[in-house]
């Protein structure tokens, strides 16, 4: 959710691909999408775009911090980025592979069935909701509460967490699970992995409206990056995702990622 929330501006160009190698930029410590071991879901998905197109999968890991972009694919490091937001401005993007959703994120002993930042119960209730800092580029949902004056019961948990940590950005969902919070709002692949993973049930409920206001959406379609002039790049993973719609659709199945076919608002 990184690119989601804190999209960057930079631009060098890149250096042609070795012939024969897919080389991908991703985070090495940022799971459920990727990891070193290769086990988030864009591993997987990277994985598969790479056999179909007959190369050598290649990672420059880099954390995903500002300056991720700059530093990696515009840096001329790398063929793709995944997981970037569909009509991503610094790059090119493929068709999108998969759309989710900021989900709310309770316990289910709890029966809280909160879906709307209009629930009057949001007042009171302690709140946790991913942040990035003070330089007004925050999340959607942490938008949302102050566009309603909901501030003061509000913990926030930066999105790039702890990078120590094995699972940097856990904590918003480890407070749900042991009662620091009442509920958090977070990024749905993330909230839904790591709310599985948890010794308390937890339950997740996608935001809606999709669309908070006139313009502030909670639902992003994701797609692949490549640079801006590697047209045929972008073109052959197009159709390596089109041939490959079922693969993806039960890799990201298999990590619980939320998916919103048909947003309503």
């Amino acid at each position: 959710m990184r690119f989601l929330a804190a999209l960057l501006l930079a631009g060098v160009a890149t250096v042609p691909a070795e012939a024969g190698s897919l080389r991908v930029c991703a985070d090495p410590n940022n799971l459920p999408f990727s990891n070193a071991k290769g086990d988030g879901f864009e591993n997987r998905i990277a994985q598969l775009m790479a056999e179909d197109l007959h190369a050598e999968l290649e990672y420059t890991w880099w954390a995903q911090r500002r300056g991720f972009v700059r530093n990696t694919i515009k840096a001329g490091l790398c063929d793709v980025v995944m997981g970037v937001p569909a009509n991503f401005e610094l790059l090119q993007t493929t068709r999108p592979y998969y759309r989710s959703t900021y989900v709310f994120v309770t316990r289910r002993s709890d029966g809280l069935d909160i879906a709307s930042f209009d629930d009057p119960r949001l007042t009171t209730l302690r709140i946790g909701v991913q942040m990035i800092g003070d330089d007004g580029a925050n999340t959607p949902p942490a938008h949302a509460l102050a566009r309603r004056g909901i501030t003061s019961n509000v913990k926030g948990y930066m999105i790039y967490g702890d990078y120590r940590s094995e699972a940097p950005t856990a904590p918003i969902v480890n407070a749900v699970a042991a009662g620091e919070v009442d509920l958090a709002i977070a990024w749905g692949p993330q909230a839904a992995y790591f709310a599985a993973r948890e010794p308390v049930p937890l339950a997740w409920t996608p935001v809606t409206p999709w669309l908070d206001g006139p313009r502030l959406p909670m639902v992003f379609d994701i797609s692949m990056g490549v640079a801006r002039q590697e047209t045929s790049l972008r073109t052959e993973l197009d159709a390596a995702i089109a041939r490959h719609r079922v693969e993806i659709d039960a890799i990201l199945a298999a990590y619980a990622v939320p998916r919103v076919d048909r947003p309503s608002r």
